[in-house]
């Protein structure tokens, strides 16, 4: 009698079975990477020029970067006498330039656009409340504005010299996808990171409109950008990302949960794509780990959208494990290379700085106000240790 063929999952590797490689783990050990090696010549090492752009996320990797030694890319820097808290909230090595956050696709195609003359969107400066004005492509990278459109159409050409420079020399450039929602000019399409009359401008329906990409714009997006990057830089790598971070509002007509599933189904798709088609694209799931099923019980604080300090440590140990030569050891503090040391020693995490939360201040805080992010993470408790506490409540009155 013949023998039946063999099932075709028969010998597959753990990483391809849900309870050998999810179920069954403890959730420092998930490790979405593990399959396919990186190639040994796709690895950074300490020389590789690395770049970054995109949501307030990215602003975690470019931090544990330079923590850990690696040689971050900055063409944009404070000018001397700035302090580092300054700097920040000026939007100072929150990137490696100073465009602020990157939120969409079509922002990062129009930026290497932008930077080299191919488009000159009609809006070039938004006037503040105050009288000041402000960048509508980075409304947020100087707290006390420019005195006049001319002062910002300046300080912009010096930006894109450093962009081009950006561009020209890195080795890597990663990018954190964020969203799929976003507003644009009705005009020409330039595509901003906040709507008008968010921080700066006058909201007017006749001259912005509301645009929620599909996956097949997101994909020509992101191919025309590295076609472009491609163009003045052959030998530059794109690392892909999708932020973790739910939408802090939305603008269609259903919750807020079906447009963050929708935006990072989209984004996640689209980032497979081109890392899928692309031998100078990978993509790397920091989404995965995050939004985990037991990731989003113990990596998200109370808001339920601020990523924890040890939801950052999870995804930075995988990424260094996987993709520097350094490995493991070099995500974690000089000081200590055990997980436990790493938890309670490592550096005040920087504040991160996001667009975004302005969306949902309500008029409850200043018009410029710092983010609310980094003082929501570093005050509430965990979602984990709220439940925790439930339980225990519970389970004492049995």
């Amino acid at each position: 009698m013949r023998d039946r063929a063999r099932n075709p999952y028969h010998g597959l590797a753990d990483h391809a079975f849900w309870d050998r490689s999810v179920g069954s783990l403890p959730l420092f050990a998930l490790d979405p990477m593990a399959g396919a090696p990186v190639p040994p010549q796709a690895k950074l090492t300490r020389q590789t020029r690395i770049a970054t752009a995109g949501s307030c996320f990215a602003q975690h990797i470019a931090d544990r970067l330079q923590a850990s030694g690696y040689r971050y890319l900055v063409t944009e820097d404070a000018p001397d006498g700035v302090d580092t808290e300054e700097a920040r909230a000026r939007g100072y090595r929150l990137f490696s330039a100073r465009y602020g956050n990157v939120y969409t696709a079509r922002q990062l195609r129009q930026l290497i656009e932008r930077a080299y003359g191919r488009f000159v969107p009609a809006d070039s400066a938004w006037e503040r409340p105050d009288g000041r004005f402000a960048d509508p492509f980075r409304p947020r990278i100087e707290p006390a504005g420019f005195a006049s459109p001319e002062a910002v159409e300046a300080e912009r050409q010096a930006h894109f010299a450093c962009i081009r420079r950006l561009f020209e020399t890195l080795d890597v450039f990663v990018f954190t996808l964020g969203l799929t929602e976003g507003w644009q000019a009705a005009e020409d399409g330039a595509a901003f990171p906040l709507s008008p009359g968010v921080a700066a401008g006058r909201f007017d329906p006749d001259r912005y409109v509301f645009v929620n990409q599909p996956v097949e714009e997101v994909i020509a997006d992101l191919s025309a950008f590295a076609d472009a990057l491609t163009t003045v830089n052959p030998c530059a790598r794109l690392i892909l990302t999708v932020s973790p971070v739910p939408l802090v509002a939305t603008y269609e007509a259903r919750h807020v949960l079906q447009s963050t599933v929708l935006s990072k189904a989209v984004l996640r798709v689209a980032a497979q794509r081109l890392a899928d088609t692309r031998a100078d694209t990978l993509y790397f799931p920091s989404y995965e780990i995050i939004t985990s099923p037991e990731g989003a019980f113990r990596y998200l604080e109370s808001d339920l959208r601020s990523v924890s300090k040890d939801g950052v440590d999870h995804v930075m140990r995988v990424f260094f494990r996987h993709l520097t030569e350094g490995g493991e050891q070099d995500a974690l503090p000089a000081s200590s290379r055990s997980l436990h040391a790493a938890r309670s020693e490592y550096a005040q995490q920087a504040a991160v700085v996001c667009d975004e939360e302005l969306l949902a201040a309500g008029g409850r805080r200043p018009w410029l106000g710092g983010s609310s992010s980094s003082a929501t993470t570093a005050k509430s408790r965990s979602w984990g240790a709220a439940f925790s506490s439930l339980r225990r409540m519970l389970t004492s009155r049995r």
